[in-house]
């Protein structure tokens, strides 16, 4: 019986990042792989590895997996442009980011 090595590259439709690893916090784990309702991860062959990110479009942006990190920090939730709201105060200028 013959091993053969699989590879596994993400899947690159758009430009777009729903998720942020840092790679100095993310331990790989691999909770938020096992939390994700969309199933679009999978996890580094390389251990302490953040996950591989292979359906980055089917991300619902719902944070279940930022939330269940249990290091702080690790995941940063990306938003697209059109779902990031922003607020500002007439009379100051100020701006408020949800």
């Amino acid at each position: 019986m013959t091993r053969d090595k699989i590879y596994a590259s993400p899947n690159q439709v758009t430009p777009g990042h729903p998720l942020v690893f840092n790679d100095k916090r993310c331990n790989g784990c691999n909770r938020c792989v096992e939390v994700c309702l969309m199933d679009v991860f999978i996890p580094n062959p390389k251990k302490g590895r953040p996950p591989i990110m292979v359906y980055p479009d089917e991300c619902w942006y719902d944070g279940c997996c930022v939330m269940e990190c249990p290091r702080p920090g690790a995941i940063t939730m990306n938003h697209p442009l059109m779902q990031r709201v922003r607020f500002k105060r007439k009379a100051t200028g100020e701006h408020f980011h949800i």
